[in-house]
């Protein structure tokens, strides 16, 4: 009960606010959002509570709600999936999405549509949790739609600008590619299992679905191509920079708790099916690692400090999809756990320093803001720290086990945990450029246009807790030689199909992991001494060392032209077959077929205003004559009969 309260209850919000948004009091619907939020955490609790009362064998159940229909055998029930997983993504979205409600109340008041804005914020919450207590593949891509909406309702919710409109249709179109290819996986399901619900589908996939088959590889790669989409990897990322055009509280609750995790919470859902195919594992891992490190080159080259963190979201994304790929789900879950709290962090952060500076987002035109705003410089400091993996951060815990499960994994898991470290230092050299150039040096900008100033505690009360966050969730759990402390790892283990000891034996070896840790440590030194050196003297390092790169500097300036190759590729060829057929078949045959009937009926109409004169005598002559015509049939008939006779 506590789980479907739970779920219910930001779509209540969003639906009372929507419904009475007029007569609502000015912070009515703020409260309102909260409320449903908050409380919905609150039950998360109370369901964490029972659920670890249970034994661990015991912490699965299905809640049957209703059958949306029945054909031929395939029973399309709405069930919800209350286990370690839901559990844990239950708690996480309903925190984080708690303290950025909060936040959105100082950040968004003024605006216009500040009601709407918590309605949408409420149904973007929904959407989510639907999406991850759904016990079938119905209500998860349910979910997933929504998500969608959601997403592009608020990337576009200030639709007045241009970019904004713009960045919310990019979002949604985007990923309907790769939702095309999901749902092609579920029809492929649907069809091969009979069945769509968790309990089912994974029970028979392993005897319908041979393991190293084709048809399982089609399975997971057609179900990747949703995650590629919704979690922003390459070759469809091109949507998550450009949603930074949305108010900051919808980007921290995007890149922290809502769209992007949903990429990876279902494939680590389905690791049932990933697992029979060892060629989508391979190409999951590697399709990551890639992403991981064409985002981090990217974000080097970025000047926008939320374009930055939007690219390092990729990049952490990447890393998620990595630890996936050998088989790692509980450190792919574990990192992305953590990666909520300093990510949410950071938006939230820099969403403090565009209050501070009157929108101002260029890094290169701050400097020194560390004086004027102190509690938004600390936290945003940890959250840097834990982004990029200093140790003891939750980011150093979590980051290190994965790539420790990549480095200890078989068949190519060597190369993927380097990719994984190259990776890691760049997200260290771009995170502590971005630090420098906003709270130190200089302060580099217009002293008559921007007084900064600190923000209001609705706005630095959450990133406090947030920061706390961003050190404290690491150490659930820690490094097995430190005593073998894995409290995370150890409840989503029933969720997971087991957990470490089954992911790379009983007793790990001690020193190689120490190696593994070391070589992370190095790399996260090795950023931060990079960036000191290139930006501590105003950046004048860097800026010969990008005049120096030329070409190679520009080019990753503008995104390797990702959008401009997408246009050329898809939006402009789409743009010419939709004006072709607008101008021949639209226009050509259906315009033209329709005037043509048009203008038939139009001529008929003129060929009969001969018999309308007007003329009341007019009138009644035709009726006379017409009412002697009809006298006179019988009379024609009968003549008509004896002739023929």
């Amino acid at each position: 009960m506590a789980v479907l309260l739970a779920l219910l209850l930001p779509l209540a919000g969003a639906a009372l606010i929507r419904l009475s948004a007029g007569r609502l009091k000015p912070h009515g619907a703020p409260i309102l959002a909260c409320l449903a939020v908050g409380t919905a955490h609150c039950l998360s609790w109370v369901a964490f509570v029972q659920m670890i009362s249970f034994p661990a064998t015991a912490r699965i159940h299905d809640l049957p709600l209703f059958t949306f229909m029945e054909v031929d055998g395939l029973n399309l029930g709405a069930v919800l999936r209350w286990d370690p997983l839901s559990q844990m993504m239950l708690m996480m979205v309903t925190g984080i999405a708690f303290l950025i409600h909060l936040y959105s109340v100082a950040y968004m008041e003024g605006d216009e549509r500040y009601p709407y804005f918590f309605a949408d914020l409420n149904l973007f919450v929904f959407s989510m949790l639907l999406l991850v207590l759904g016990g079938s593949f119905v209500l998860l891509f349910a979910g997933w739609e929504l998500v969608g909406l959601s997403s592009y309702l608020l990337i576009g919710f200030w639709s007045q600008k241009p970019s904004a409109a713009d960045a919310g249709r990019k979002a949604f179109l985007i990923n309907r590619i790769g939702d095309f290819g999901f749902l092609l996986g579920l029809l492929l399901l649907a069809t091969r299992l009979g069945a769509l619900d968790y309990t089912t589908v994974f029970a028979k996939a392993e005897t319908v679905f041979p393991a190293g088959s084709g048809i399982a590889l089609a399975v997971a790669l057609l179900l990747f191509c949703g995650a590629v989409g919704k979690s922003a990897q390459f070759p469809l990322h091109v949507w998550l920079p450009d949603a930074m055009e949305g108010p900051t509280p919808v980007s921290a609750l995007i890149h922290a708790a809502t769209m992007v995790t949903a990429g990876v919470y279902m494939v680590c859902r389905c690791h049932v099916l990933f697992a029979l195919s060892p060629a989508a594992m391979t190409f999951v891992g590697w399709t990551g690692a890639f992403t991981a490190l064409l985002a981090g080159v990217i974000g080097l080259a970025q000047n926008d400090l939320k374009r930055i963190l939007a690219y390092s979201t990729v990049s952490q994304l990447g890393l998620m999809f990595l630890g996936a790929g050998v088989g790692a789900w509980d450190a792919a879950m574990f990192h992305l756990f953590t990666h909520a709290f300093f990510k949410a962090l950071l938006f939230l952060g820099a969403g403090s320093v565009m209050h501070a500076m009157a929108g101002e987002l260029d890094v290169w035109k701050m400097g020194g803001l560390r004086r004027v705003l102190p509690v938004t410089f600390a936290t945003f400091l940890v959250g840097t720290l834990a982004l990029t993996g200093a140790p003891l951060t939750a980011g150093f815990f979590s980051k290190d086990e994965l790539l420790w499960r990549a480095f200890a994994a078989h068949e190519g898991g060597r190369a993927l945990w380097a990719a994984g470290l190259a990776a890691s230092l760049l997200t260290a050299v771009y995170s502590f450029r971005a630090l420098i150039l906003v709270f130190f040096g200089e302060a580099r900008w217009d002293h008559h246009a921007v007084h900064p100033h600190e923000s209001p505690r609705l706005m630095t009360v959450p990133l406090v807790v947030l920061a706390v966050g961003a050190v404290g969730t690491g150490y659930l759990w820690l490094p097995h030689f430190a005593g073998h402390f894995t409290p995370f790892a150890e409840f989503l283990a029933p969720a997971l199909g087991g957990g470490l000891a089954e992911a790379h034996g009983e007793v790990e070896p001690v020193r190689p992991q120490l190696v593994a840790m070391a070589a992370a440590v190095a790399v996260f030194l090795a950023g931060l001494g990079f960036a000191m050196g290139l930006y501590r003297s105003a950046g004048a390092a860097a800026t010969r060392l990008a005049a120096r790169l030329g070409a190679l500097h520009e080019l990753a300036h503008e995104k390797f032209l990702f959008d401009e190759v997408f246009a050329a590729v898809f939006v402009r060829p789409l743009y010419a077959v939709a004006g072709f057929l607008e101008r021949r078949l639209d226009r050509g045959v259906i315009d033209a077929g329709l005037d043509e009937a048009a203008e038939g009926v139009a001529d008929a109409g003129e060929s009969g205003r001969v018999w309308q004169s007007g003329y009341l005598r007019h009138y009644a002559l035709a009726i006379a004559l017409g009412a002697a015509l009809l006298a006179l049939l019988p009379l024609l008939d009968s003549l008509l009969a004896g002739v023929v006779r």
